[in-house]
């Protein structure tokens, strides 16, 4: 008896094609994105940018908002990755109704509405409040590093930049003599079109790269100023008379930047941080998640490596976007000064803020000492393996590991603090989505 397959038609034609609703199984995260992006988010801040009645009618913004989310969920950031997905994924698919914006459609509508879908984050964390998966009894805070969309090796130092400078002015000036000099020569040569002085494309380069070391440099005299400023002078006394302190003359004399000092000419925003790979070019981005789901409750991201001054910024945020003040919170050393440890207090919270000792506190290791780090510490200890602070190695941590591992989230695509602000919110927000698509599926 012979064997019978299946049938394989490659070359059969539907009569019928499928709905998008048979992609995917049911309950499938593509069905569960998009239906509520559909019914349940306010689009109108992305939809009343849309006024112009002529023109061939676009993409749907809310399938293009739901393509985004979606996509960062599923770990697929690059838009020309997203671009190719909705030509090979069924479950993209789904998401867009067989339509296949290229990647310039998608990068120009992530870059023309960035702002109005970073603000998407409270209200789908309102949707995750309604489903139960956000209880505000425990909210766990800590930081991560996020690869800049620059490299280390484009930074300059203040101290390496007056001699590239003078290196370069003066390699510059060459040329533009030697140019003059050949005025004619060239115009000759090249005929009418062109002067005959325009500068060669190797020489722009430098040229241009000349403009940004004296950028740069002059920012940083100017932040080294107005940090000065800002410092009350040591050798002086309130009412502005010397104080006649005795001392060693300051290494470093306040108004000028250290020798140190570093501006990434890719991202200048963007900061040399030590990572788990050593150092790289980076920011540094926290998050305040729940213990009831692993949701994220706020987000923050700066381009200082230190977290100390992000804990009170991520409080204020976890109030503003729920409207309630959680009990408890946890939060690694990075997190314990005195500071922090009395505005829990005066918030009201029960703080689980490790104290032991990092290798370079901001401020000094003066930040860790005082009653408040004391009693602390007492509390840590008291409580032992019972102590609440373990709550944040599995609540706040496995989320960085969902982000960075299992997406492949490790590095910004935009530049500039203010859109990496707004991707990292973008990101958080498809992570909550994520778990509010896992909980309706149950």
């Amino acid at each position: 008896m012979t064997k019978s397959f299946r049938p394989w038609k490659v070359d059969e034609v539907w009569l019928l094609p499928p709905s998008v609703q048979e992609f995917v199984p049911q309950g499938h995260p593509a069905h569960l994105v998009r239906d509520i992006v559909a019914e349940e988010l306010d689009l109108s801040a992305i939809l009343s940018a849309y006024t112009e009645p002529r023109g061939y009618p676009p993409y749907h913004p809310a399938m293009m908002v739901a393509l985004l989310l979606y996509a960062y969920g599923r770990g697929v950031y690059s838009s020309r990755r997203i671009a190719r997905a909705c030509e090979e994924r069924l479950d993209f698919q789904a998401v867009t109704a067989l339509n296949r914006p290229d990647f310039r459609t998608i990068s120009e509508f992530r870059r023309r509405h960035l702002t109005a879908l970073a603000d998407l984050f409270v209200q789908v964390l309102t949707l995750c409040r309604h489903a139960g998966l956000v209880g505000l009894g425990h909210v766990a805070v800590d930081g991560t590093k996020l690869r800049a969309n620059a490299s280390k090796h484009k930074a300059m130092s203040y101290a390496r930049m007056g001699p590239a400078e003078a290196e370069l002015a003066a390699e510059v000036e060459g040329w533009l003599a030697q140019a003059e000099g050949t005025d004619a020569e060239e115009d000759a040569t090249l005929g009418a079109e062109r002067r005959g002085d325009e500068m060669p494309a190797w020489m722009r380069d430098k040229a241009r790269r000349l403009e940004r070391i004296r950028a740069a440099k002059a920012e940083l005299e100017a932040e080294a100023l107005a940090a000065a400023a800002a410092k009350p002078d040591p050798g002086t006394k309130a009412d502005g008379s010397p104080s006649g302190r005795r001392g060693r003359k300051p290494k470093h004399p306040p108004g000028e930047p250290r020798p140190t000092a570093q501006r990434n000419f890719t991202d200048p925003e963007s900061r040399i941080m030590k990572g788990r790979d050593g150092f790289v070019q980076a920011y540094n981005a926290g998050a305040a998640v729940d213990a009831t789901a692993q949701v994220i409750v706020a987000h923050h991201l700066t381009n200082n490596a230190s977290d100390q001054d992000a804990l009170g910024p991520l409080l204020d945020a976890v109030t503003t976007n729920t409207g309630v003040t959680p009990a408890e919170v946890s939060a690694d050393s990075g997190y314990c000064s005195e500071a922090n440890l009395a505005d829990l207090d005066r918030r009201g919270i029960r703080g689980y803020v490790a104290t032991g000792r990092a290798k370079h506190p901001d401020g000094g290791e003066d930040r860790r000492r005082g009653p408040l780090v004391s009693a602390m510490r007492q509390r840590l200890k008291r409580a032992g393996r019972r102590s609440r602070y373990r709550l944040r190695k599995q609540v706040v941590e496995p989320v960085f590991g969902q982000i960075k591992a299992a997406r492949g989230f490790r590095q910004l695509l935009l530049r500039g603090l203010e859109k990496v602000k707004h991707e990292w919110a973008l990101v958080c927000t498809a992570h909550n989505l994520t778990k509010l698509a896992k909980a309706a599926t149950g």
